[in-house]
C-alpha cells in the first residue's frame, strides 16, 4: 500500500472521529447551559460504567477482527476472513445482551458504588435510572462496532467514517431535543428525567449507525463475494481455532479501550468521598469539580486526543500486514510516522489549552460562580490529552507488531499509579490532585509502552527524538506568543468580562500563536517531513511552487 494511500485512509477516518468528537464537545455548550454542574455529574457519572460495559461485552474483538481480517487478506485467503465476521457477530449479539441485562439489572448495586452515603444533591435512585436508560445501547453498539472492524480490515474506512458521523449528529439531535422539551416545556426541575433521556441517545444513534452499515454491506457484498469466489488457497479453520487466534488478539483490546474510562472510574469513586472527608461540604463545589473531570472539562481536552484516536483506528490495519510482510523499513517508517503526527498536532494544542484555560472555559460554558476552579482544573487537566494520545497509538502498535500482552501490563501499571497517588494527591492540594495523578499515571504509562516497541523491534527513538526537540522549541514560541496576545488584551478585556469577551480572547490568541506554529512548521518543511509530503492547501497559502 502506497504512503498516499495510508494517510489518505488516516485522514478519512481521523476527519470523521474528530468531526464526531467535536460535535460532541459543541453539544455540551446547551446541555450546560439546560442541566448545569449537577446534571453533568450524573451524565459522566452514567457514562463511566456504560462505557466499561461496552468494552467488556466487546471483549476487544472488533479491533481484533480488523487485524483478523487484514492478516488473512494479506495471506490471500478472505474465506477465513467472511467466515470469523459471520462468527463474531454472532458472539457479539449475545454479549451485548448479556451485557444489557447485568447493567439494567444491577442498576441499583451499580448506584451505591458512585453515592456516599452523606452525600447531598443526586440520590442512588437518580443514578440507577440513569443506568438503566443508557443500557439500551448495548443491545446494538457491539454487533454494529463488529461490522466496522470487518470493513477496516479491508482497509476500508469509509463505512467507519460515515456510520460514526451519523451516529454522532442523530444521537446529539434527540439528546438536545428530549432535554430542552423536558427542562423548557415540562418541569425545569426534573434534572434525573432530562440527563435520563439524554443517556438514551446513544441507543438511538446505535440505530441509525447501524442502518447505515448494514446498507454499505449490500452496496459491497457483490465485490467482497466476488474476490472471496477467486481465492485459490483457504486455511480452513475451525470455529474453536477462530475464536482462539480472535481472542488472543483481542484480549489486550479490552484494557486499551478501557483506560480512560477507568481512569475516570477511580476519580468517580473516590472524588466525592475524599473530598467531603477533607472538609469540602459545598455539594456544588463538588459537583462543578467532578463534572469537569469526567464530562465538560473532559470533553474539551478529547478533541485532540481524537486525532489520535483516528490514527491509531486507521493505521492499525497496516501496520499488521506490514509486520506480517516482515518490512521492517516499511515498519519503522509508519511507526515514526504515526507518533511524530501526534507530537505534531497536539502538543501544541495542549500548550495553548492550559495557557488560554480560564478563556476557554469561558467561552463554552461561561462565567459562572466556580470559574476559578474550573479554570484550574482545565489547565492541568489539557496536558493529560498528549499522554492518552499517546497510550492509544503506542497500544495500537504493540498490538500489531504482537507485543499485546504489554500493553495490558503498562495500563494496569497506569491504573494502580493513579490508584496510589488519587487520594493522597487530593489530600495535599484538593481537587486538582486527581487531575494531576491521571498525568503522571499516564506518562508513565507511555514510556513503557514506547521503551517495549523499542526493544522489541530494534525501533530507534533518535529521529522520534530530535523532531520532537523541534517541536517543543516552536510549541515555546508559540506558548509565548499566545500569552503575551493574551496579556495585552488584558488592558482592554479579561475572561471575567463575560463570555464574548473569553471568545474573543480565545480566537484571536489562537489565531496568532497557530498561525506562528504552522508558519515555522512549513518553513523548516517539518510538516511535509512529517506528513509524507507536500501539504497542497498550505502551499497556496504561502504561494510555494
Amino acid at each position: 500500500m502506497s504512503k498516499s494511500t495510508i494517510l489518505r485512509g488516516t485522514l478519512l477516518l481521523t476527519g470523521a472521529t474528530f468531526f464526531s468528537k467535536f460535535i460532541g464537545m459543541i453539544y455540551t455548550i446547551p446541555f450546560e447551559s439546560l442541566v448545569g454542574a449537577t446534571g453533568g455529574k450524573l451524565y459522566g457519572l452514567a457514562y463511566g460504567p456504560y462505557s466499561i460495559f461496552i468494552s467488556l461485552s466487546t471483549v476487544g474483538i472488533p479491533l481484533a477482527v480488523s487485524k483478523f481480517v487484514a492478516k488473512y487478506n494479506s495471506l490471500g485467503d478472505y474465506q477465513t476472513s467472511r467466515k470469523m465476521y459471520k462468527v463474531a457477530l454472532r458472539f457479539m449479539l449475545i454479549t451485548g445482551l448479556i451485557a444489557f441485562l447485568t447493567m439494567f439489572l444491577g442498576s441499583d448495586l451499580l448506584a451505591k458504588l458512585y453515592i456516599p452515603t452523606n452525600a447531598q444533591g443526586i440520590t442512588e435512585a437518580d443514578v440507577s435510572m440513569v443506568f438503566k436508560m443508557i443500557s439500551f445501547a448495548l443491545l446494538v453498539i457491539p454487533a454494529m462496532s463488529i461490522t466496522r472492524g470487518f470493513f477496516q480490515g479491508h482497509e476500508s474506512m469509509g463505512p467507519t467514517a460515515i456510520s460514526q458521523v451519523v451516529e454522532q449528529i442523530v444521537r446529539i439531535t434527540f439528546l438536545l431535543g428530549s432535554v430542552f422539551i423536558i427542562i423548557r416545556f415540562i418541569d425545569e426541575t426534573y434534572i434525573t428525567l432530562a440527563v435520563g433521556f439524554a443517556t438514551f441517545s446513544a441507543f438511538v444513534g446505535a440505530i441509525a449507525s447501524a442502518i447505515v452499515l448494514l446498507r454499505y454491506w449490500r452496496k459491497r457484498k457483490v465485490h467482497l463475494d466476488r474476490v472471496m469466489h477467486q481465492q485459490v488457497k483457504t486455511y480452513d479453520l475451525k470455529t474453536s481455532t477462530l475464536f482462539k487466534e480472535l481472542f488472543r488478539y483481542a484480549g489486550p483490546f479490552v484494557m486499551v479501550g478501557l483506560a480512560i474510562p477507568l481512569y475516570q472510574q477511580i476519580d468517580s469513586i473516590t472524588f466525592e468521598r475524599t473530598l467531603l472527608s477533607i472538609g469540602y461540604e459545598s455539594s456544588e463545589f463538588i459537583d462543578n469539580a467532578l463534572s469537569n473531570i469526567i464530562l465538560y472539562g473532559h470533553k474539551l481536552v478529547m478533541i485532540p486526543i481524537t486525532l489520535a484516536t483516528g490514527l491509531s483506528l486507521a493505521t492499525l490495519p497496516t501496520l499488521t500486514k506490514t509486520f506480517v510482510d516482515k518490512n521492517k523499513t516499511q515498519l519503522f517508517a509508519q511507526i515514526n510516522q504515526s507518533l511524530q503526527i501526534i507530537m505534531l498536532l497536539i502538543v501544541p494544542a495542549v500548550v495553548g489549552m492550559s495557557i488560554l484555560s480560564y478563556e476557554v472555559w469561558g467561552a463554552f460554558y461561561g462565567v459562572g460562580e466556580f470559574i476559578d476552579l474550573n479554570g484550574s482544573l482545565l489547565r492541568w487537566y489539557a496536558p493529560v490529552a498528549l499522554f492518552f494520545g499517546l497510550f492509544t497509538v503506542t497500544s495500537s502498535i504493540l498490538q500489531a507488531i504482537n507485543q499485546q500482552r504489554y500493553a495490558v501490563t503498562s495500563l494496569i501499571a497506569g491504573l494502580l499509579l493513579k490508584g496510589l497517588l488519587n487520594i493522597p494527591l487530593m489530600h495535599l492540594i484538593g481537587p486538582q490532585g486527581a487531575v494531576i495523578a491521571t498525568l503522571i499515571a499516564s506518562f508513565v504509562t507511555v514510556m513503557l509502552n514506547i521503551m517495549r516497541i523499542k526493544k522489541s523491534i530494534g525501533f530507534s527513538l533518535r529521529q522520534l527524538v530530535k523532531r520532537s526537540m523541534l517541536i517543543g522549541i516552536f510549541t515555546i514560541l508559540m506558548g509565548l506568543t499566545v500569552a503575551l496576545s493574551k496579556w495585552i488584551l488584558g488592558f482592554w478585556i479579561t475572561y471575567t468580562d463575560g463570555r464574548l469577551a473569553s471568545i474573543l480572547i480565545v480566537v484571536v490568541s489562537v489565531t496568532i500563536g497557530a498561525g506562528l506554529y504552522l508558519g515555522l512548521s512549513y518553513v523548516s518543511t517539518l510538516l511535509e517531513h512529517v506528513l509524507g509530503g507536500r501539504v497542497r492547501v498550505i502551499d497556496k497559502i504561502f504561494k510555494r511552487k
